[in-house]
């Protein structure tokens, strides 16, 4: 029997073996979780020292962060590496990569991009399928020492095999959380409530729109960028953002603060 299918017969026989326990996980356990998590990525990847980058994605996180509202124990590192992709994990813990800072082109589609992603997290969509996931005993399964095992046969995305790699509890968030793709309801509500975000913390709405067309111009003769490729990019979507911007406006129009498009990326 070859090498590979036997790994395969071995998680598929833990995964079996695991499928009657239906761990109790509640929203304290998921974040306590993250922060584990978040902690192992941070302290292994590589962070940006580009001063001007990093001082916009902090001050566009702390502004978005404070126009959702909710308690979380926020932070955004910017991670030094080509993909093309942000994330916000449940509990507020976030990560921009230096590969969409040039796509971007301004610190209001970094706004759109962050309150797109912060929304997810506000919204508990992550969440919800990080609970489903741990039913499934898929996060069990990576954690108990087959991390390398997840990597090469069950992570879908390049993103997850990193994390994977990693071992501890970021192989299980890589599987439960990074993996596992939003539902089209979920990505509509978060582009809704992002663009409110962004609007709140003094950014023009109307960059959410124009963000696209960036993203879509980045998938011209290449593979489509990590951030496009889970977060489909299609003309339902910005006739939806078109739709809501009245809305965003009138909420644009009362913060105290606009910044409008902020700084250029270059």
């Amino acid at each position: 029997m070859k090498k590979t299918n036997l790994i395969l017969l071995v998680v598929t026989s833990l995964l079996v073996s695991c499928s009657s326990m239906k761990p109790k996980v509640n929203e304290a356990d998921i974040n306590a979780e993250a922060v584990k998590a978040y902690a192992e990525i941070k302290a292994k990847s590589k962070i940006s020292t580009n001063k001007e980058w990093t001082a916009m994605v902090n001050r566009v996180a702390d502004r978005i962060a404070k126009a959702s509202g909710e308690n979380f124990q926020w932070e955004v590192v910017l991670i030094d590496s080509p993909e093309v992709n942000a994330w916000c994990m449940p509990g507020g813990k976030m990560a921009v990569y230096t590969g969409i800072m040039p796509v971007l082109k301004s610190e209001g589609a970094l706004a759109a991009v962050m309150g797109h992603e912060v929304a997810h997290a506000t919204l508990r969509h992550g969440m919800e399928g990080y609970i489903r996931a741990k039913q499934q005993s898929y996060a069990g399964v990576i954690i108990a020492g087959a991390s390398v095992i997840g990597g090469q046969l069950l992570c879908k995305t390049e993103d997850c095999k990193k994390w994977s790699a990693l071992g501890g509890v970021a192989a299980g968030f890589a599987l439960t959380f990074l993996d596992r793709k939003f539902s089209r309801a979920d990505e509509t509500s978060a582009d809704k409530k992002g663009q409110i975000y962004m609007a709140k913390a003094g950014y023009d709405p109307a960059e959410a729109i124009v963000l696209w067309d960036r993203m879509n111009a980045g998938k011209q003769g290449a593979a489509p960028p990590e951030f496009v490729s889970t977060h489909p990019s299609d003309q339902t979507r910005k006739n939806n953002l078109k739709s809501w911007l009245p809305e965003a406006e009138a909420v644009y129009a009362q913060s105290p603060q606009k910044y409008g498009l902020g700084a250029t990326i270059r």
